[in-house]
């Protein structure tokens, strides 16, 4: 299941009955944000709004509003397939096949791998139409604004492409673009992502501007792909090619030396100064609450590339769950055999959206050693972007970490707060509004496994209740005479 376009997803979903085409007229300030997150909430399908007042384009939202369609999204029947490919894929690095047999088949994936890589295309759907100069005006675009007390409308499901101005390395990340007139928006580049990285190396070495590329639209993979929380030097492009089973087309952009994707249907070119910043917010965060209006980079619009007639593809953040809940979900996924190679005892993962990703973290460990919970805690909170997480919670193997009740009867059952709650401090995301200081506090680890001799536990620990198998097997028989 590959997808070439935004197009395509669309029809994919429509034929699924996942899609609802709103024909109304509808005001891009505020009134679809209301829709969305009323459907967003009840689980309802994605939407295509064709009749935005004051624009002749449709708008996109909700396209990966369920578990369902972010595994159709990247290609996958469920989200824990994800997981299984990755396991595959890890299996070529653990170590030299055995026997002739494994050696013909990592062949087989190893070439295999090498379509993956992106492609690079003369011809572009995506520069169909080719604006500059005083063309240029973001103001053409159904631009959401989304909450009562944002700074502005937001461009929210940008793919942003810079390069390492040493290295050269690609990055591609998901960040919030405000608007502030026709040809300029702010880079919303938090502290800890690879686009803020980029621009430091920009004005340490003296340069005066960074290229930027912003693709809006493509293929709901590699759409998904600024989102996911990728090492530094990783191409996010061959990750979408990987997800696609086939490589991603790419094509030159016009006025920066970037490649954009080439079935995009709008492609912002421009660049950032990396010494100018102007105030950016407040927005309408995915913590649910505003975060702050602060100064952040500039991106200035050099030309705007699109189809003949495209669509425009947003989603909205707020208190979740909101469709951002299930693009993360698909990270923890995708990430969990990676994380396990690092961690090797740990069984399962769930970041919930009451904990907005960052906030919670409930680890399953199968635990073989005296304080081996508190070295699974710190070991995350070593893990890339995975410091940001404020709570870690680890329970044992046999917890279904996905069943939040169960947790909680765990965690409130099996804690000694003074023994079995850690505090540490480190790097915060930078919307995190409860520390005393921004981007840095204190952080909380807990242990709610169960505790035996090895913790050095003089009592004993008492078993689950649970029914005998024998009787379970004869109220199975006999349940239809019960006449319950």
């Amino acid at each position: 299941m590959r997808f070439k376009d935004i197009r395509e997803f669309i029809g994919f979903l429509e034929g699924k009955g996942e899609l609802r085409r709103i024909k109304a007229p509808v005001s891009c300030e505020l009134e679809i944000t209301e829709i969305a997150d009323r459907v967003s909430k009840t689980g309802g399908p994605a939407l295509l709004f064709e009749n935005v007042e004051g624009y002749d384009m449709p708008v996109l939202i909700n396209a990966y509003g369920s578990a369902q369609r972010m595994a159709w999204a990247l290609g996958v029947e469920r989200l824990d397939d994800l997981a299984e490919r990755v396991r595959k894929l890890l299996g070529l690095v653990q170590g030299p096949p055995q026997g002739m047999l494994d050696k013909v088949r990592t062949l087989g994936e190893l070439v295999k791998m090498a379509s993956y890589q992106p492609k690079l295309v003369r011809n572009a759907p995506c520069q169909e139409v080719v604006l500059t100069g005083d063309q240029v005006d973001l103001n053409r675009f159904p631009i959401l604004k989304c909450w009562p007390l944002d700074g502005g409308r937001t461009i929210t499901l940008p793919l942003v492409i810079t390069r390492d101005p040493q290295t050269g390395t690609r990055n591609v990340g998901m960040y919030r673009m405000q608007v502030y007139d026709g040809r300029t928006t702010g880079m919303h580049w938090q502290t800890h992502k690879v686009g803020t990285h980029h621009m430091r190396v920009a004005r340490e070495t003296g340069q005066p501007r960074l290229d930027v590329a912003v693709a809006l639209g493509g293929d709901p993979a590699t759409l998904w792909t600024g989102s996911a929380p990728l090492p530094p030097d990783m191409d996010e492009f061959l990750v979408a090619g990987f997800l696609r089973d086939e490589g991603l087309e790419l094509v030159k952009c016009k006025t920066v030396d970037l490649e954009a994707p080439a079935h995009a249907e709008i492609v912002l070119e421009g660049y950032v100064d990396p010494e100018e910043l102007l105030p950016e917010g407040p927005f309408g965060d995915h913590t649910g609450y505003y975060s702050p209006k602060e100064p952040y980079p500039v991106f200035h619009v050099t030309a705007i590339t699109h189809r003949r007639n495209p669509i425009y593809p947003t989603i909205i953040v707020g208190r979740p769950p909101m469709e951002d809940y299930y693009m993360g979900k698909a990270t923890e996924r995708l990430f969990l055999p990676i994380i396990q190679m690092v961690v090797p005892e740990i069984v399962d993962i769930n970041m919930p959206a009451e904990g907005v990703f960052h906030n919670l973290v409930i680890v399953s460990i199968k635990k073989e050693y005296p304080g081996q919970a508190r070295k699974v805690m710190y070991a995350m909170w070593g893990l890339g972007l995975m410091m940001l997480a404020k709570t870690i919670i680890v329970v044992d193997g046999y917890v279904d970490v996905q069943d939040l009740s169960e947790v909680a009867w765990r965690v409130t059952n099996n804690i000694d707060p003074s023994h079995d709650v850690v505090f540490a401090s480190g790097p915060l995301d930078d919307l995190d509004h409860a520390a005393a200081e921004a981007k840095f506090g204190s952080k909380m680890g807990i242990d709610a496994t169960a505790k035996g001799p090895m913790e050095g536990r003089a009592r004993e620990w008492p078993p689950d209740i649970v029914m005998s198998d024998e009787v379970k097997a004869l109220v199975d028989r006999k349940w239809q005479g019960y006449g319950i």
